[in-house]
């Protein structure tokens, strides 16, 4: 994608079903969890850059035996610095008990950190605030007792922070931050007492305390635990957690908005935010791996045993399909057939845009996500092309072109954008900014034909418009083309994301500056001020107002003006755009139909206050995010 924005935060949870030492004797290494659960990370480090987390958890050690370990970083290569320093641990315990010690479960468990059966990673990629490792997931509540510790990281945004921050207060609690991720744990952690505490009262009048520790450790109701938690949470979540005693669960939102898979057999229960990375660490068939389903837990229990349990009841299912368009890896075989169904479904506006002029159009795309855009792009047009052949040789149809041409013609097919250099431009004023972002990309010269050739380059999206407008039309253009068609495969960026995504300010987003500039060029302002009144007047928000602004005009109106936005006085050529149909993008991925930042159709309530709220922050000039 030219316009970077922050993918989604990824996780990773192993748990061992058997006893340590049986995969040391079948493996033959010490190694078997941490070396998986680093493949499962690496394979997703797509999803967080920011920082990573690994934590691990012990089942039934000693008193006075350490059985929780954390290590969180925030270094370059945060996966591969907590996992050398993990690799250390084994390192330091083969000095200190040998082979024998090293290959000895029970002897790792009581002597070495990172020896356990129940292991979480996380990748993070921050929406917002600062980048510190205290903003590190995996976060850890403790307690003396061990059925009360909980671990927790996850993939999520909640809308009602406040509401969930003022119910904790409620409770008498003293949350020592206003955020998503400590709200949410400290009310699982109060469920989690509230169910220790059930336990115990049943059993107080007839065992002791020690006794009853350990039945509470046996019978600890998960489920009822996260349907008390999650009851009041309005967002996009996959929340997984690690109970002390062994227990584990990962836990989905009703709407399904965050993906999460999962594969089960004898030896192993694993969870990842992608299908492909469970795929790499454990050489299975996709078939095998399953989804966990919306509104559901998958929770695995202190003794190994799993099931999914039904947490909220679950609303129609609206994935989130950027996932599917840009997040995650294009290896999982059916987010590759989507994407290329994404370029092909573009073949008809695109023929219209050249005049069905393919002798003097070069196609290209921008690098490298939209390369599986690109072939479905091309492919759709080697179909366009057996069909005309098809009228003219077996349905006798008239033609202009000469014939051998007709039959040997392929369309033009070039690589024209390369990405030269990562540009960390955050640390420039704008105007040094401007002129380092128009060397983010390089072209390919001698390749178009000057003032003849249009080109057609294909983009994941178009979001903010400003990579487009700084370097790569400045780019092209300087191969002198005829016409530049820049083409997304995904409709236009209308409203914020509040699921996760870092989309949280309207005018970030080139469809809604389009869309303002055309409402002040017609004389429709006081339509904005209409829109306001309704944004900030409404008591109980149950609609999204920000959609009366797009109304008066068709998709191509706003292509065209943002077309126009983007296209500086220095650039010869004439300038179009083509979004992706939200029709299309359904008709491609009809599974994941998660498309609140095209339509507005956002999918919980708190998503409606969330962008009404977004749109009165603009009209009042506030720069901050909308919830």
């Amino acid at each position: 994608m030219s316009d970077q924005i922050k993918h989604e935060c990824g996780i990773a949870m192993l748990r061992l079903r058997k006893e340590p030492q049986y995969y040391i004797d079948k493996y033959g290494s010490p190694l078997y969890a941490p070396n998986r659960l680093y493949v499962l990370m690496q394979k997703q480090i797509n999803r967080g850059q920011d920082g990573a987390g690994v934590a691990n958890i012990k089942i039934d050690t000693k008193p006075g035996t350490r059985y929780v370990s954390r290590y969180r970083s925030i270094e370059p290569q945060a996966v591969n610095y907590i996992f050398d320093k993990i690799h250390k641990k084994y390192k330091k315990a083969k000095k200190q008990g040998g082979d024998k010690g090293l290959f000895d479960a029970e002897w790792m468990k009581e002597n070495i950190a990172f020896s356990g059966e129940v292991w979480l990673g996380h990748l993070r990629y921050g929406t917002h605030g600062e980048n510190s490792i205290e903003t590190c997931h995996p976060f850890l509540k403790q307690n003396n007792w061990r059925s009360r510790n909980l671990v927790m990281a996850g993939n999520f945004n909640m809308t009602n922070v406040e509401e969930l921050f003022t119910r904790l207060v409620e409770l008498g609690q003293h949350p020592k931050e206003k955020t998503d991720t400590v709200t949410v744990m400290e009310k699982i952690g109060h469920f989690l007492d509230e169910e220790n505490q059930r336990i115990f009262d049943k059993y107080k009048h007839q065992y002791s305390n020690e006794q009853i520790t350990a039945f509470i450790e046996d019978e600890l109701d998960v489920a009822r635990i996260l349907r008390r938690s999650c009851r009041d949470f309005d967002g996009g979540y996959v929340m997984a957690g690690l109970i002390g005693n062994g227990s584990s669960f990962v836990v989905r939102d009703p709407t399904g908005i965050r993906p999460a898979y999962y594969y089960a057999d004898d030896e192993i229960v694993v969870v990842a935010s992608e299908k492909p990375a469970i795929k790499s660490a454990f050489n299975i068939d996709y078939k095998q791996i399953k989804e966990i389903q919306p509104g559901h837990a998958l929770i695995i229990n202190k003794d190994g045993s799993y099931a999914e349990h039904e947490i909220m009841p679950a609303r129609e299912k609206k994935s989130c399909s950027f996932e599917r368009i840009y997040f995650s890896r294009g290896t999982d075989p059916g987010i590759y057939r989507e994407r290329k169904l994404l370029g092909k479904a573009l073949i008809p506006q695109v023929l219209q845009a050249i005049d069905f002029d393919l002798k003097n159009t070069v196609f290209s795309y921008i690098p490298n996500t939209a390369e599986t855009a690109f072939l479905g792009m091309i492919e759709g047009l080697e179909d366009y092309l057996s069909a005309k052949r098809r009228e003219v040789l077996l349905e006798g149809k008239p033609h202009l072109e000469d014939l051998e041409e007709l039959l040997n013609f392929r369309p033009r097919v070039e690589k024209l954008v390369s990405k030269d250099v990562k540009l960390r431009t955050f640390i420039t004023n704008d105007s040094d900014r401007d002129a380092m972002v128009a060397n983010v990309y390089d072209t390919t010269y001698e390749v178009v034909r000057a003032g003849i050739d249009t080109l057609v380059v294909i983009d994941d999206s178009i979001v903010r418009g400003t990579t487009l407008e700084k370097s790569i039309l400045t780019t092209l253009d300087k191969l002198n083309p005829k016409r530049i068609i820049i083409v997304s495969s995904a409709p236009q960026i209308r409203y914020p994301d509040c699921y996760g995504i870092d989309m949280s300010k309207l005018k970030d987003f080139i469809a809604f500056r389009a869309t303002i500039q055309l409402l002040q060029d017609r004389t429709m302002s006081n339509l904005l001020e209409e829109t306001y009144d309704k944004c900030v007047s409404r008591q109980v928000i149950t609609e999204n107002y920000v959609k009366d602004i797009y109304e008066p005009f068709s998709d191509q109106e706003i292509s065209d003006k943002i077309a126009e936005i983007i296209t500086s006085k220095e650039i010869n050529a004439e300038v179009k755009i083509i979004y992706q149909t939200v029709e299309n993008l359904n008709k491609c991925i009809p599974d994941h139909q998660g498309d609140w930042y095209f339509t507005g159709n956002f999918p919980t309530t708190g998503g409606m206050r969330v962008v009404n709220r977004a749109f009165a922050n603009y009209m009042e000039g506030k720069v901050v995010r909308a919830y």
